[in-house]
Formats: structure tokens, sequence, C-alpha cells
């Protein structure tokens, strides 16, 4: 308006009538130069405005000229959604300038950094190895999850120490910023690693186990694990028992485990061993039902006639099977009353 002293830019000294030719315009890019260079020079703290996000980060106004805030420099945690500060003004301090591309990088993570380490300092002073802190669950990866414990901390919580059952990937327990209470396991003051426990919350499985469970008691539980040796069997989350693959069935075949249980299968069993202190315990399925030896007199007199699968073959006979678990040998002699018999594959 009348009476306002502005800065201006001088284009040209002098036209045809005789006047200065002026430009605001330049002098305001030339003086928003300045102040970036200034803040720069001078580790300034400067308001700018979020106009928008673009890739990578967003675009901030600064002295009305378009700087870029890289997504890791936006805060200390990641930032999964930009669009919470577009349109909203914004603290920042400029980090780098290019000026053969007029490119001006800037943070407002550098801003939060100098304020958590003096907060920082103060909550590891007062550490101490069983302490319980609530977080939130930033970053899972396949071994565990790292857990923001405020004040720019974070504490890894190994995949081990979630659950005392068995966690084939943490995202089966626990969700991205969801609040989860832990407690401190281990400290590393000079590499400032905080080993944390979210089991260690409850009381181990094995010490709650029925007192009455022996050797020879009846259990049922879910197959959580299989292998070619054997199945492991979970009674209870934390409590789980191995069922070797020769304890499966009756039958002397080998065989992988594979053939008989599945993950999720939901199992009766047999325990055969069980040490509470060693927290260890095997099982087997075949005991449920009866040993078909017991009473094979009865059930094959001599003399019976039967039918069954030929299971293998050597030089002085075949092994037939009349039902799993219970072989029977015909000699070579005794496969023909007419043909000479080398070899039972004729």
């Amino acid at each position: 308006k009348l009476g306002d002293i502005v800065n201006l830019y001088v284009e040209e000294r002098e036209n045809i009538k005789g006047e200065l030719i002026l430009s605001r315009k330049k002098a305001k890019l030339i003086e928003s130069w300045d102040n970036i260079q200034k803040g720069l020079d001078n580790d300034e703290v400067i308001e700018g405005f979020v106009k928008r996000r673009t890739k990578g980060g967003l675009i901030v106004d600064v002295y009305g000229i378009e700087t870029f805030l890289p997504g890791s420099q936006i805060d200390v945690k990641p930032i999964r959604d930009y669009d919470i500060y577009v349109n909203k003004a914004l603290e920042i301090k400029v980090i780098k300038i290019n000026y053969s591309n007029d490119n001006v990088v800037v943070s407002h993570k550098v801003l939060i950094e100098k304020d958590l380490e003096a907060k920082k300092e103060k909550i590891l002073e007062k550490l101490e190895i069983g302490q319980v802190l609530e977080g939130s669950v930033k970053n899972m990866t396949s071994f565990g999850v790292f857990v923001d414990l405020g004040g720019g901390i974070d504490g890894l919580l190994h995949i081990t120490d979630i659950s005392w059952g068995r966690v084939n990937h943490p995202q089966d327990i626990l969700k991205l910023d969801e609040k989860i209470k832990v407690v401190v396991l281990d400290y590393n003051n000079k590499d400032k690693r905080i080993s944390l426990g979210m089991k260690q919350l409850t009381e181990q499985p094995w010490n709650s186990l029925d007192e009455k469970l022996d050797i020879g008691s009846e259990v049922d539980g879910i197959i959580v694990n299989v292998a070619d040796y054997g199945a492991f069997l979970e009674l209870t989350p934390g409590v789980e028992g191995l069922i070797h693959v020769s304890e499966m069935s009756w039958s002397t075949h080998l065989r992988s485990a594979q053939d008989f249980v599945n993950i999720g299968d939901e199992v009766d069993a047999v325990i055969l061993t069980l040490d509470r202190e060693s927290r260890k315990m095997s099982l087997g399925i075949k005991q449920i039902s009866p040993d078909p030896w017991t009473d094979i007199t009865s059930k094959y007199p001599i003399g019976s006639k039967h039918s069954g699968l030929v299971r293998n073959f050597t030089n002085f006979g075949v092994f037939i099977e009349l039902e799993e678990g219970i072989d029977g040998l015909v000699y070579i002699s005794d496969l023909s009353w007419t043909k000479k018999v080398k070899h039972p594959t004729e």
C-alpha cells in the first residue's frame, strides 16, 4: 500500500523514458535464498509449510521456495502416512543446498533428535533388568520385533521371547503400532542395546502343568511342527512333546512322520517319558490302540487262512503284512508244492 517500504531488484538502469526497471519478485527471491543460506550457516530453526507429498518425501514451502523433505528426515521413527503432514506448518532445518539445480533439502528429524538425546540419557540412567515398560511395535522382522519405548529408544523383542508357545512369525501374534508391555531382559550400555521379553510377564506353562500327568497318561493337543523323524504336539501354549516316528505306528516299516500327521491336526497321545525339570516330554500315538501282538494267537491261530500285502523279498522268503504291525514270513519252500522256486520274485 502507499507508504510501504519494500526491497526491489534493479533489472535495467534506464529505459527509453529514463526510468529504472524494477522487480519486487526477483528481490523477494534473492531475499529467500539469502535467508535459506543464513539458516544453513547458522543452524537456524525455520518454519515451513508442507504443500504436498512427493515420491520419497514432502515438498515444503520455505520463504516461498519449494524444498524437499525426505521421508527419512521427517521423524526418528518410520512414517507410513505422509498425508498427515500436508497443508500444515512444520519446523525444519536446512541441511543441504545445491545452487546448480536450485535444490534445497530440509529436515524435521534433526530437531527431534537433539531433544530426544537428552530424554534418552535420562531414561537409560533409570533402566534396570526386570523393569516392566510399555511400548509400541515399531517394526517387524522374521527374527523379532523392534519396540519403541519412547524417547527415541528402541528395544528388540526376539521371536523366542514373544510367547511360551511356538511362533512362526511375529505377525501371527502382534501388529504394527500395537501397544504392548515388555520386560527388560538385558541392557548393553556400550552399544545401547536393549533386549526385551513379553512371555516373561506370564508364568512358565510347565510350572502350571497338571501334577497328575505322568508316564502312561493320555493327553491331547495340536501338531505344531512336523519333521521326518517325528512331530511336536502342543498340549498347551509353551508345553510340547515329541512324537518320534517310531511311536506313531505299530508297523515296523520305516516311514516319514508326514505319512501320519500334518500341522494343525488334533491328536491323542500317551506320555512315554516326562522330565519336568528339563521341560521335556516324549509321546506316543500307537499306544492309544493296543499292541496287535498281544492277542496274536487268538487272532491268527495256526491253520487259519488270511490275505495280506507283500512288503519285502529276501532270498529265503517273503514278508507279508497281515495288518499294521503284524508281518509274517513265508519261507521260499512254502510258496509252492509243485514248483522249485529259486527266488520269491518268480
